[in-house]
């Protein structure tokens, strides 16, 4: 074995990320293959924004351009083999689809390494971090975000790299910066995340180096405007106009959350792995060992996890928002349930 692999940093990172890998392509296959999205507008604007067209995606979509990008690239030399015979999409369609599921897999699984490693610094073990991650990867929100034409792979991304620089802090400056450089054009909505990361990732990267990092990723959005603005022949001010129009998401979204439906997509968004963490909360040994999780920064990322989706009614793929805290958590209340397990039973007759 190379003598690289064998490194501690190599280790850290290259494992889990293969494990997430492993786990997506998998998982997401699925969807990939059969998902039938024509009523789909978020994909569809992607597909166009993969193939150069701006002219007509929405206003809420069109600067999201790297992934899209990306997966453009990458699917010219997929068009080379030709579409397969039993596809069920339409003809010179099927490179562009899987070049979406390629580059959403490789971003997906570099989050999940985030998550794992923000678990561990929680002070979760590696194998209940794994299985926690591989439970957290399991969620259909992931399988979505990988399989399909979407591109909240790189939101994600962002949300990890940010969660994670906040439990390493010294150190995890270069993680700050990445988010600082994507999280503009990752989504408009980086916005309510952007205060949260520079106060918790003060610690890994220093008010100086954030706002360089912040300023070459806003002056990327800025151009990216331009670019597509010109491209697509719309006003400048469209996006503004756009962003203040989901405000009126908000009194639809209240009365989604607190309808059984809107609790049961809450609950759906990851399943039944929400009961280790519950068991722990209600048992005072488990409380102990989740207290490293419920401090100020989780506080702090679910309250911006909420305002996403507030504003954007769609309650459970925002809510997988919070997936790199809920993992730490999910991991530590696995390892309690362990200890728990492990605990030999007291002889009958004592107490």
């Amino acid at each position: 074995m190379p003598a690289w692999l064998t490194t501690g940093r190599v280790r850290r990172w290259l494992l889990p990320w293969a494990l997430s890998l492993g786990v997506l392509l998998n998982a997401a296959y699925p969807t990939y293959r059969h998902y039938d999205f024509s009523h789909s507008l978020d994909t569809r604007s992607y597909l166009r924004l993969a193939a150069g067209r701006f002219d007509s995606v929405s206003v809420t979509r069109r600067y999201r351009l790297l992934v899209p990008l990306a997966a453009g690239a990458l699917a010219r030399p997929l068009a080379v083999l030709g579409d397969p015979a039993s596809s069920p999409r339409p003809a010179g369609e099927w490179p562009l689809r899987l070049a979406f599921y390629l580059v959403n897999c490789l971003l997906l699984s570099a989050t999940g390494a985030c998550f794992y490693g923000a678990a561990r610094l929680a002070g979760a073990s590696a194998g209940a971090a794994a299985l926690a991650l591989v439970a957290v990867l399991s969620s259909r929100w992931a399988g979505y975000a990988a399989g399909l034409p979407l591109t909240d792979s790189l939101y994600l991304l962002v949300f990890g790299l940010s969660y994670y620089a906040a439990r390493r802090g010294a150190g995890a400056g270069w993680a700050v910066a990445l988010a600082l450089l994507l999280g503009p054009l990752a989504k408009e909505s980086f916005v309510f995340l952007l205060p949260w990361l520079c106060w918790h990732g003060r610690q890994a990267l220093g008010w100086r180096g954030q706002l360089a990092a912040l300023a070459l990723g806003g002056a990327a959005l800025a151009a990216a405007h331009v670019v597509v603005d010109r491209a697509a022949g719309a006003p400048a001010t469209a996006s503004v106009t756009n962003a203040f129009a989901h405000v009126e998401n908000l009194t639809y979204s209240l009365h989604k959350i607190l309808s059984l439906k809107g609790l049961a997509e809450l609950g759906s968004i990851f399943g039944l792995f929400w009961l280790p963490v519950g068991a722990a909360l209600l048992r005072a040994g488990g409380r102990r060992t989740l207290a490293p999780v419920l401090g100020a920064p989780e506080a702090g990322l679910a309250a911006v996890v909420a305002v996403h989706m507030l504003l954007s009614a769609d309650l459970g793929r925002m809510g997988y928002l919070l997936a790199p805290a809920f993992t730490a958590a999910l991991a530590l209340g696995i390892g309690w349930l362990g200890r728990l397990a492990a605990t030999p039973a007291a002889p009958p007759g004592r107490p």
